[in-house]
């Protein structure tokens, strides 16, 4: 995975910054330059150029741009996926520091409960992978509404196919559905021969993540802490060579508490 080129590094980072200004918006209300611009820590100036250069989502409407909430999460989503391991440490460390006091510090492995980890994965489909990824986390408790989220996942994956060239999919819904769940909640499939997920190339994908957060920050939070473990050399190779959901947890307990500050 490389960096972006097309942005200057502050201007990269500013943007993973971008919970620490909640919109004032309705839900589905769209931002202009001035609010988009407080909400990623860039000036309005900066904000028009990198959408007239086609590196921001957006569209003009009479004359003046608009960006959909959804799309700049997605952006956002993106940006981190697409950083190497050095930058995401920095990432991560800047969304560490950007999260209210009271919040805790993101633990992927207290938030996977072995229960909620399947190894093998039943599935054969990518309908069939997103049904069962909802009900291994269903098992927890903590996911109150499974048929729901299996919805809000399938519409995601609709829109924005979230399978990497890896092998991985780190599924999840369009925004964060606080009200189905207990807690934030992630759940964890591998599958041993793989699923035509949509990839671009047509690879096969057989690690799912499915990832259910209560709010916007926590989500991004959540993405980057994971996104480092799975950067970590051989870390993937030795989640497919777990035989057991035991194995699986205690590799991520372990590559978690190796990861550097």
């Amino acid at each position: 995975m490389g960096s972006l080129p097309w942005l200057p590094r502050r201007v990269r980072f500013a943007s993973r910054l971008a919970i620490l200004h909640k919109p004032c918006l309705m839900p589905d209300e769209d931002f202009d330059v001035d609010r988009l611009a407080a909400y990623l820590h860039l000036a309005p100036a900066q904000v028009a150029k990198l959408a007239e250069r086609g590196n921001l989502p957006g569209r003009k409407v009479a004359g003046a741009w608009r960006f959909s909430p959804a799309e700049i999460h997605h952006w956002l989503e993106e940006r981190i996926g697409l950083s190497d391991a050095e930058e995401l440490v920095r990432v991560e460390n800047a969304l560490q520091r950007a999260r209210e006091a009271a919040e805790p510090v993101i633990s992927i492995a207290a938030m996977l409960p072995v229960a909620a980890i399947e190894i093998p994965l039943p599935a054969r489909t990518r309908n069939s992978a997103i049904t069962s990824m909802v009900e291994i986390a269903a098992r927890t408790g903590w996911l109150w509404d499974p048929a729901k989220m299996a919805e809000a996942v399938r519409s995601r994956e609709d829109l924005y196919p979230t399978a990497l060239e890896t092998g991985v999919a780190l599924l999840h819904p369009r925004r964060p559905l606080a009200g189905i769940l207990d807690r934030p909640l992630l759940a964890l499939g591998r599958s041993d021969q793989g699923i035509p997920f949509a990839s671009r190339r047509g690879l096969l994908t057989d690690v799912f993540f499915l990832i259910c957060s209560v709010d916007d920050a926590g989500h991004l939070r959540t993405l980057a802490r994971l996104s480092r473990l799975l950067a970590a050399p051989g870390f993937l190779d030795q989640l497919r060579a777990a035989a057991t959901p035991q194995e699986a947890h205690a590799l991520i307990v372990a590559q978690e508490g190796a990861i550097p500050d």
